[in-house]
């Protein structure tokens, strides 16, 4: 039985900032996204406070209008910004009670190629049970799996399942399983709470799922916050936070009777960070330290092992994991890294024919995986 986890980074709309072709746009957008809402939330706007909203807003195209090309300015109450006909703008709100409002990313449509590149991704990785990090929805993944993978494979998953998360985004976790598995239940914990605040930026959903054989596997898919815009302190907080609660759901979960548990996805961070601690000093272990980790696709020109699962598959860049619990350990045949949907300008591994561009591509993110010796 293999078993993979993939960030797909949106079947069919991302924020639109990651359209351009300009790495630095995104960058740029997402920088002053955060920071002007950041600066609304402030109880109260000082007069610097309120100069850098407006070199922000400006930035960021909204100015002079509620829409910008990469986002919008949500009003629901109040007034934040005026803008006279005559005259330079100016902030009118002094603080976060005199106006409800938020600036909100933009999503376009992915490009139709590298929409194609994702299905063929996963047609290649052929996993029976597959883990999707940044998925919109369950109906967003069927109409994808339908009308995309489907066709272009040959073949059909039976089970596709998403439990939506914290982000405004709408960019959840979920997975897909082959017929003859089924899933006897689920559990999510998109409402839990540290120190006042969600946990989870997504949620970190239990699925047990029993095989064709009968034997039933836990399956924790998961995509923890983001190092993008800054890894500050709050950043690795939470992390640290979201490690802490996945590896307590672990630890009940083996109380429970459930020998075989995995927990897999984009953890955005790497095995030897402070953050993901609490999570790697239970008795998960990571794939990648396997002796049967050997399918890297990698053509290093450094020292690189080739474990990285991220742009250019450095090891520093090994932030996507699967972590086995000991008695999955025992049963790992083989496992590996796939990177065919990834683009590389530096040819450190085989492209499709087709990823002539890096728009093109299915992910920054490369496809992990390992063999079971499960029925």
């Amino acid at each position: 039985m293999r078993i993979a986890a993939f960030n797909v980074e949106n079947l069919f709309d991302r924020v639109k900032a990651f359209n351009d072709e300009h790495p630095e746009t995104h960058k740029l957008v997402l920088d002053a996204h955060a920071s002007l809402n950041k600066l609304f939330e402030k109880p109260a706007y000082s007069a610097a406070d309120k100069k850098k909203m407006l070199k922000l807003m400006e930035a960021l195209g909204i100015l002079k209008d509620d829409e910008g090309p990469f986002v919008w300015l949500r009003k629901i109450r109040g007034k934040i910004v005026v803008r006279p006909r005559k005259g330079p703008v100016r902030i009118e709100a002094n603080g976060r009670d005199d106006w409800v409002g938020w600036v909100e990313l933009k999503t376009g449509r992915v490009d139709e190629e590298a929409i194609t590149m994702t299905a063929r991704m996963i047609r290649d990785m052929d996993a029976d049970i597959l883990a999707l990090v940044e998925i919109e929805s369950r109906p967003v993944l069927t109409e994808f799996h339908d009308f995309i993978y489907a066709p272009l494979a040959g073949n059909s998953y039976h089970h596709m399942m998403v439990i939506d998360g914290n982000d405004r985004r709408g960019i959840d976790v979920g997975i897909m399983a082959r017929k003859g598995f089924s899933i006897p239940s689920m559990r999510s914990h998109v409402d839990e709470t540290f120190k006042g605040r969600d946990v989870f930026s997504r949620d970190c959903p239990e699925y047990i799922l029993e095989t064709p054989g009968g034997e039933k596997i836990a399956v924790l898919p998961n995509h923890f916050k983001s190092k993008y815009g800054g890894n500050n302190q709050a950043s690795k907080d939470k992390r640290e936070a979201q490690a802490t609660f996945t590896a307590k759901y672990y630890r009940r979960l083996l109380k429970e009777g459930i020998e075989n548990v995995i927990v897999l996805g984009d953890l955005n961070d790497t095995p030897d960070s402070d953050e993901l601690k609490p999570l790697l000093k239970t008795s998960l272990k990571e794939i990648t330290d396997h002796p049967k980790f050997t399918e890297f696709e990698f053509n290093a020109k450094t020292k690189d092992k080739g474990i990285g699962t991220f742009g250019t598959g450095a090891d520093k860049k090994k932030i996507d994991h699967i972590l086995l619990s000991p008695a999955l350990w025992k049963k790992v045949k083989k496992g590996g890294i796939f990177r065919k949907g990834v683009y590389t300008a530096s040819g450190r591994w085989e492209m499709y024919p087709e990823l002539t561009k890096p728009l093109y591509a299915a992910s920054d993110h490369h496809g992990i995986w390992v063999d079971l010796d499960i029925n």
